[in-house]
């Protein structure tokens, strides 16, 4: 049966969906709901983290000093574990599961455990030591000075999370694959506890004995990594699927013999180049912020921050659910089903992406107020940190669209495609810095980001489109048309809120200001979806899709 749209997936004459495949697709909705709600809760607690930072620490040489050294353990984890380990390593799960049956699945999850937990010993012993040489890579703008002695000093105490988060990545591939997303989903939260906790409590308690308040957000950090792998093992051992390390030599050649750990490592090779093409580009940028008005990473940090509200709800969620249902279609043949997973997907991200984007662009700077502008963050900083947003915001449809589109490739263990256009991505990127940076600072290191995105994801889609993977459903044109005519509407409504009130001068009156924030973003879902269902889109029968 050749299934069409029309603004919605068509459900047929009869107004259902054929009964075979229905309850499958009404799971996969229900599984990225379960994700993206769990993730709401990791990005709201992470955002009253971010909040009480702003207040506490504001934007200055040592809060830079920490989004450095916080983010060379992030870069490593987007590396190897959320990245090319996650990317290799779930498809061939999700295929050696559905060929080969759930226990030599289970040998497979040991033997790669058993490589993976000595690859991390060994690196996160090396990132220790070689912390003054990771910073430098990273921010030689604080070459010398008390801000590159912190840097130092709170890389050193958090690179070990690493070494947990690559640990955590392992147990929730297992999970997802026997779809299970509820426990993966949710530890996150565990680390903005510990943030939070740190901040509230350690800091005023370092600071009262003259120490810099900012370390104890390091040791935040990795309380949080502890914790957050130690969630997941009970979740592991109740489904009999806790991975038995090997500790002897014999046990550790056995486990680099195993035909699936060769296979994923020989996929991780160009996933790890892909990744780091990407991660590459991030330390390009933070290293150009770093000679740029001191501050400059900080803002970068909170719009990056907010940007990945959406990015994690919309995209990370798809992305999670999707990508060992697409390789278990692969695995067994399932052209159309896979075709029709990705269809579905691409129509929620422009369902939902599109208003999300318009919102960063027409209300930034009364996002950015609203949430940050109190304490230690001052005016001026709200402005600059609405500048990035808007940067981010140009292409939040492509950064969100990346996650259901790589995965399409992903699934079928095809990851030299990716990496070529990661690649060029890459350039380009640094073009377009050359070009923006000296005119927009900060602000165009985010744009370079944004429209990057953009090219990046319309070129997986053609890839997609011209080997066949994906055959797109009827009803495209009206469905992006009537999407486009709600969020112009939208975009009106927004941009009147945000120069009807001045939304820094409300800082007195905080309640106010979020009362008035609440009813604009309210009032912009109410202008959205009613558009959307008077132009005929059947939303209902999209989200059971």
């Amino acid at each position: 049966m050749h299934q069409t749209w029309d603004g919605v997936h068509a459900l047929g004459d009869s107004g259902r969906a054929p009964a075979s495949g229905y309850t499958a697709r009404v799971s996969l909705l229900k599984s990225a709901s379960i994700v993206s709600l769990l993730t709401l809760a990791s990005r709201v607690t992470g955002l009253v983290r971010d909040l009480i930072m702003a207040s506490m620490f504001g934007a200055n040489a040592l809060t830079d000093a920490f989004n450095v050294a916080f983010r060379i353990p992030n870069l490593f984890r987007r590396l190897f574990a959320e990245g090319a380990f996650s990317q290799a390593f779930v498809p061939v799960l999700a295929t050696t599961k559905t060929q080969e049956g759930e226990e030599r699945t289970r040998q497979l999850i040991g033997n790669v455990a058993t490589v993976l937990f000595w690859a991390l010993v060994l690196t996160c012993v090396l990132g220790v030591v070689g912390a003054p040489v990771l910073v430098w890579l990273l921010a030689s703008g604080f070459e010398s000075g008390h801000a590159h002695e912190a840097a130092v000093l709170m890389t050193r105490w958090m690179f070990p999370y690493i070494g947990f988060m690559s640990m955590v990545a392992l147990c929730a591939g297992v999970l997802n694959t026997w779809k299970q997303f509820a426990v993966p989903a949710a530890t996150p939260v565990l680390l903005n506890l510990c943030m939070i906790a740190a901040a509230l409590l350690l800091a005023p308690w370092l600071a009262a004995r003259g120490v810099e308040p900012i370390y104890a957000m390091a040791a935040g950090v990795m309380l949080g990594g502890v914790l957050q792998l130690g969630v997941q093992l009970p979740a592991l051992k109740k489904r009999g699927l806790l991975p038995r390390i090997g500790l002897t030599p014999s046990a550790i050649r056995a486990a680099w013999s195993d035909g699936g750990v060769r296979r994923i490592l020989t996929l991780m090779a160009p996933a790890l180049l892909g990744v780091g093409v990407a991660q590459v580009s991030l330390m390009i940028n933070t290293q150009i912020a770093s000679y740029l008005t001191p501050g400059s990473v900080t803002w970068l940090f909170y719009a990056d921050r907010l940007m990945e509200f959406p990015t994690a709800l919309l995209g990370v969620a798809l992305g999670v659910v999707l990508t060992p249902q697409l390789a278990s279609a692969k695995a067994a043949g399932d052209a159309q089903r896979y075709s029709n997973m990705l269809d579905w997907g691409l129509r929620l991200v422009v369902l939902l992406a599109v208003p999300c984007a318009v919102g960063l662009l027409a209300f930034a700077e009364p996002l950015v107020a609203t949430l940050f502008h109190r304490g230690a963050l001052h005016s001026r900083d709200v402005s600059q940190i609405a500048l990035a947003l808007i940067g981010y915001g140009a292409g939040l449809l492509g950064l969100v669209a990346i996650k259901v589109l790589a995965p399409g490739y992903f699934a079928s263990q095809d990851m030299k495609t990716p990496v070529k256009i990661a690649v060029a991505v890459l350039v380009l990127t640094q073009i377009l810095n050359v070009v923006l940076v000296p005119w927009l600072a900060h602000a165009g290191l985010a744009l370079s980001i944004g429209l990057a995105a953009l090219v990046n994801a319309c070129w997986l889609l053609i890839g997609l489109l011209r080997r066949g993977a994906y055959q797109p459903a009827k009803g495209w044109l009206k469905y992006g048309l009537q999407v486009a005519l709600a969020a112009a509407l939208v975009a009106m409504f927004l941009l009147w809120g945000a120069q009807h009130w001045d939304w820094k001068a409300l800082q007195a009156q905080e309640w106010q200001r979020v009362g008035l924030m609440a009813l604009m973003l309210a009032g912009s879902a109410v202008i959205y979806f009613t558009v959307l269902l008077l132009t005929g889109v059947k939303l209902r029968s999209l989200l059971r899709r």
